[in-house]
C-alpha cells in the first residue's frame, strides 16, 4: 500500500514538473536573470490604476493575509535546522579530524546553495534577488513580466532556504517582502490558474489598482513576518515601497500586518514544544536589550534564526544601556557618519559588479551562473571555517553569576565565547565565535550586553572587511538574497568598534558595547537603503526599547544625509540598472521650462471613430504597440468631439469574443438601454500571472473583419485631460499622485461651463440621495433639513465663504 502512494506521489511530482517550461509563457531566456532586456523600459508595462468608468463598470456597481505568515515560519523553520543539522554534524567530526569536519561543511553548504541557484535558472528566473526593487516598481505602475507568478513564488520560498542555509552572506527579510507581494497577487486573482490552483471565491481583483491595494498589503505583510513588527510593516510599505497612498489602504495594510503577527506568533506558541526541529522557541525578535525574559532554554543549540539575540532564561533580571550622556553624541554621530559613507559606498559597488556581472559574465549562460554561485559558496566556506583558525584563543574573562554568560561555550552552543580550536578548556575564539556561526547568532553576539573586551579590535576590523567583500560579491547573483541582514551584520561590526574605543576613551561603566552595534546596524541600513521613519520603528519594535529612539533617529539622519550626497538608495539604483521607469516624489528641474504640448513632440495621435470595422481595429494594433487610444465622435453639428480612451487590453477582449460584432456601422443607442450585458468587468482585468492576450492570439475569418464595433460602451469616458501649455511638472505632479497611465493633451478651453469648489463636494446624505464620500459633520449639524447643491456657484457655506 505505502509503494503504491510513493509511486503514485512521483509519477504526480514528474507529471507537474514536465508541465512547467523552461520560461513562463514560453518565453525565451533572459539575457540576465532578473534583469530586462534594455534599460529603456522596452520589455515593461504600465499600469491602469485610473478607474475606467466605461459602460461594464457603470453596471457592475449598479449591481453590487495568513499565507505570508506561514511563508515566513517555513522559510525560517527549514533555514534553523539546515543550519542546526550543518553545524551539529560538522563539530562532531571536528573533534576527531579537522580536516574531515572542513570538507562535510564545504560540501553542505555547496549542495544548499547549488539546489538554490539550480531553482533560480531553471525554474524560476524572476525569483533571483531581493524582488524589491520590481516590487517598488509595480507599485509605481510598471509591469515587470514575471515578478508576481505562481512559479516565483515557489522559487523564491525555496531558493531562499538554500541561499540562507548555505550560509551565504545576504539575508531573507527582502524576499519575503516579494513573497508577500507574491502570495497577495494570487489570492487576489482566485490562485493560478495555468497549475489548476484557483478559487473563483478568492476572486477580489476588480482593476489594476485593486490589485497594487493588495500587492501593497502583501509587502507590508512580509516585513512584519520578517521581523515581527507590524507598525514598521505598514511604515515600510508607506515609505519605501509604495507610490500612492490612500487613507482607506491604511487600516488594510495595518489590519493584514496584524495577522501576519497573530499566525506567527501561533506558530512560535507551536514550536515551544519541540515540534520545529532545532528551529528555537525564543521568538521573531531580532534582538532584545530590555531585559524581558527569554524563552531559550528549550533548545540550547542554534536558537532559532528569526530572532539575532534573545538572552537566557536566567538573564530576566538583565537590562542594557538604559541612558547615555551629552558627550556620547559625538561618536553616535560619528557612526552615523561611518554608515553613510559604507552605505554610499556598498551601494556603488554593488552596482559596478552587478553591471560588469549583466553585461559579461551572466551573457554566457545559465551554467556560468550556476558555477558562479557556487564559487562564492566555496570561498564563504573557506572564510567563515579557515580565519578563525588562525586567530590566537583569548582567555576567558572571570565569571560573572549575575550575568548568566558562561565561558567558554562549546561549538554550537548558542551563545558567546565559543571554544573552538582552543587547546586549553578556559579560553574561547573571538572570531569564530561571530565568523563560524549563522549570521542571526553573530548578530546576538556582537549586540550583547555585560561582554565588554569579548572582541578584540583585530578580529571586528577583520570580520568588517572580510564580510563586506564577501556581501558586495554575493549581492546579485542568481539567488534569493536580502540585504537586511547583511547590512546589520556590517553596522554592528563597526558600531561594535566605536564603542570600544568609548568604553577606554570615557572609562564610564555603564556604557554597552552592544548599544554602539545597534546604532551601527540602524547607520548602515540608513546609508545603504535611505530609509528613516519605518527603520527607526523597525528597530524600535525588535528592541522594545523606546529610551533608544533618539539615538536611532540621530544616526538615521545622519547615515542619509551623508549617503544622499554620493548616490541614490539601494532599490533604486537596482531599479535604474533593472531599466524600471520609477517616477520619482519630484520632478526635474528641466521640466519647469516645459509645456505638455512640448513633452508630446511631434508624434501623430492614433485614434479610433466610436463605430469602426474590425479589419482597422486589427490593421492599427499590429502596426503599433500603443496602449491607449482617443475615441472621437462627430455632433450633430459636425463637431469632432473625444468622447473617451479605450486601452489596448479591451479591444482584444472585444476582438476575442466577438460577441460585440454588428453588421450595421450605425452606433448603438446607450440612453435607450438597447445594448445588452455581454460582459462582465472581471473579463477585462488581466491576470497578474500571464501577458494578457496577445493580437497574435486572435483568428478572425474575413466575414470578421468585415463586421464593425461600437466602441462607445467600452471607452473610459471622463479621462484626464490637461491644457496644452500647462506646465509639464504640473502635469508630472498630477500624473503620479493619481496613478495615471495616459494624460490626453487638448487645446485651451474656449469657455467654461461652470466651476467646483470644496463646498460643492460637502453634500448631505439623506434618504433620498445617494452615499458620498465626502461629508461635513459640521454641515450636518447646521443644515440637517437642506442639501447644498452640487453644481450652483452661488451656494454659501457658512465655512466656506467665499472658496
Amino acid at each position: 500500500m505505502l509503494s503504491n502512494h510513493l509511486q503514485n506521489g512521483m509519477e504526480t511530482a514528474k507529471l507537474m514538473w514536465s508541465r512547467l517550461p523552461n520560461n513562463e509563457d514560453g518565453d525565451g531566456d533572459d539575457d540576465v536573470v532578473g534583469f530586462l532586456r534594455k534599460n529603456d523600459g522596452s520589455r515593461v508595462e504600465s499600469l491602469d490604476y485610473e478607474v475606467i468608468e466605461n459602460y461594464a463598470y457603470r453596471e457592475e456597481q449598479a449591481i453590487k493575509p495568513e499565507g505570508t505568515g506561514l511563508a515566513a515560519v517555513l522559510i525560517n523553520i527549514s533555514v534553523e535546522n539546515f543550519a542546526g543539522w550543518k553545524y551539529s554534524l560538522t563539530f562532531s567530526i571536528i573533534q576527531k579530524s579537522y580536516v574531515a569536519g572542513f570538507i562535510v561543511y564545504v560540501l553542505i553548504n555547496l549542495a544548499l546553495v547549488f539546489s538554490s541557484v539550480y531553482i533560480i535558472t531553471q525554474f524560476a528566473p524572476a525569483a533571483a534577488g531581493s524582488g524589491i526593487p520590481e516590487i517598488k516598481g509595480y507599485l509605481n505602475g510598471i509591469d515587470t513580466h514575471g515578478i508576481l507568478f505562481f512559479r516565483t513564488l515557489i522559487g523564491k520560498i525555496f531558493g531562499s532556504i538554500g541561499s540562507v542555509g548555505g550560509g551565504l552572506a545576504l539575508g531573507k527579510e527582502g524576499p519575503l517582502v516579494h513573497i508577500g507581494a507574491c502570495i497577495a497577487s494570487l489570492l487576489g486573482q482566485g490562485g493560478s490558474r495555468k497549475y489548476h490552483l484557483s478559487s473563483r471565491w478568492l476572486q477580489v481583483f476588480k482593476s489594476d489598482r485593486d490589485r497594487r491595494d493588495l500587492v501593497t498589503c502583501g509587502c507590508a505583510a512580509g516585513v512584519a513576518a520578517a521581523f515581527r513588527a507590524p507598525v514598521g510593516g505598514v511604515l515600510f510599505a508607506l515609505e519605501e515601497v509604495t507610490s500612492w497612498w490612500r487613507s482607506q489602504l491604511m487600516w488594510r495594510v495595518f489590519f493584514t500586518s496584524a495577522i501576519v503577527a497573530v499566525v506567527v506568533r501561533t506558530a512560535m506558541g507551536w514550536c515551544k514544544s519541540g515540534n520545529c526541529g532545532h528551529f528555537g522557541s525564543g521568538g521573531f525578535i531580532i534582538w532584545d536589550i530590555s531585559g524581558l525574559e527569554s524563552e531559550l532554554s528549550l533548545n540550547p543549540v542554534y536558537g532559532s534564526s528569526f530572532f539575532i539575540v534573545c538572552w537566557p532564561s536566567n538573564q530576566s533580571s538583565f537590562s542594557g544601556q538604559e541612558d547615555y550622556s551629552f558627550r556620547e553624541l559625538f561618536p553616535m554621530a560619528v557612526i552615523g557618519v561611518i554608515g553613510g559613507l559604507l552605505g554610499a559606498l556598498f551601494n556603488q559597488l554593488t552596482l559596478f559588479i552587478t553591471r560588469w556581472r549583466r553585461n559579461y559574465l551572466h551573457r554566457k549562460g545559465n551554467r556560468v551562473k550556476i558555477i558562479e554561485v557556487c564559487l562564492i559558496s566555496v570561498i564563504t566556506s573557506v572564510i567563515s571555517f579557515g580565519l578563525p583558525l588562525f586567530r590566537n584563543c583569548s582567555p576567558c574573562p572571570e565569571s560573572d553569576a549575575s550575568s548568566g554568560i558562561e565561558c567558554p561555550n562549546a561549538p554550537g552552543v548558542y551563545g558567546n565565547y565559543v571554544n573552538f580550536y582552543c587547546g586549553r578548556d578556559k579560553e574561547y575564539n573571538d572570531l569564530a565565535t561571530i565568523f563560524f556561526n549563522t549570521q542571526d547568532d553573530a548578530i546576538r553576539n556582537l549586540f550583547s550586553a555585560k561582554t565588554i573586551h569579548e572582541f578584540s579590535a583585530k578580529s571586528l576590523l577583520t570580520f568588517l572587511v572580510m564580510f563586506y567583500t564577501l556581501a558586495v560579491v554575493t549581492f546579485g547573483t542568481a539567488v534569493p538574497a536580502g540585504q537586511f541582514v547583511p547590512g546589520i551584520m556590517i553596522g554592528s561590526t563597526y558600531g561594535r568598534l566605536v564603542g570600544m574605543f568609548v568604553v577606554n576613551f570615557y572609562q564610564k561603566l555603564n556604557i554597552e558595547e552592544g548599544t554602539y552595534a545597534l546604532l551601527g546596524a540602524a547607520s548602515f541600513l540608513g546609508g545603504s537603503m535611505r530609509m528613516t521613519v519605518s527603520l527607526c520603528v523597525i528597530m524600535v519594535e525588535i528592541t522594545n526599547n523606546l529610551k533608544l529612539l533618539p539615538l536611532i533617529m540621530l544616526v538615521l539622519l545622519i547615515s542619509k544625509a551623508v549617503g544622499d550626497a554620493f548616490n541614490e538608495g539601494l532599490y533604486e539604483e537596482q531599479a535604474q540598472l533593472r531599466g524600471i521607469p520609477l517616477l520619482e516624489s519630484r520632478p526635474k528641474y528641466q521640466m519647469r521650462k516645459m509645456t505638455a504640448k512640448e513633452a508630446c513632440g511631434s508624434q501623430k495621435v492614433i485614434y479610433f471613430p466610436r463605430t469602426i470595422k474590425v479589419a482597422d481595429i486589427v490593421s492599427i494594433l499590429r502596426s503599433n504597440s500603443h496602449n491607449g487610444f482617443p475615441v472621437i465622435d462627430h455632433s450633430r453639428s459636425g463637431e469632432t468631439l473625444v468622447i473617451g480612451l479605450v486601452l489596448r487590453s479591451h479591444l482584444l477582449v472585444l476582438l476575442q469574443s466577438k460577441a460585440d460584432f454588428q453588421h450595421s456601422p450605425l452606433p448603438s443607442d446607450l440612453r435607450g438601454r438597447s445594448l445588452p450585458i455581454r460582459h462582465s468587468l472581471s473579463e477585462f482585468v488581466k491576470p497578474a500571472s500571464s501577458k494578457g492576450i496577445s493580437i497574435d492570439d486572435i483568428h478572425l475569418s474575413s466575414d470578421d473583419l468585415e463586421m464593425y464595433i461600437d466602441l462607445a460602451p467600452f471607452v473610459n469616458p471622463s479621462p484626464y485631460v490637461v491644457p496644452e501649455d500647462m506646465s509639464l511638472t504640473k502635469v508630472y505632479n498630477l500624473f503620479r499622485q493619481l496613478g495615471l497611465r495616459h494624460v490626453l493633451v487638448v487645446p485651451r478651453a474656449s469657455r467654461v461651463i461652470g466651476m467646483i469648489t470644496r463646498k460643492d463636494l460637502l453634500i448631505e446624505d439623506n434618504e433620498d440621495s445617494a452615499t458620498v464620500e465626502l461629508q461635513s459633520t459640521s454641515v450636518r449639524a447646521r443644515h440637517r433639513d437642506r442639501r447644498v447643491p452640487m453644481r450652483n456657484p452661488d451656494a454659501q457655506h457658512p465655512l466656506l465663504d467665499g472658496l
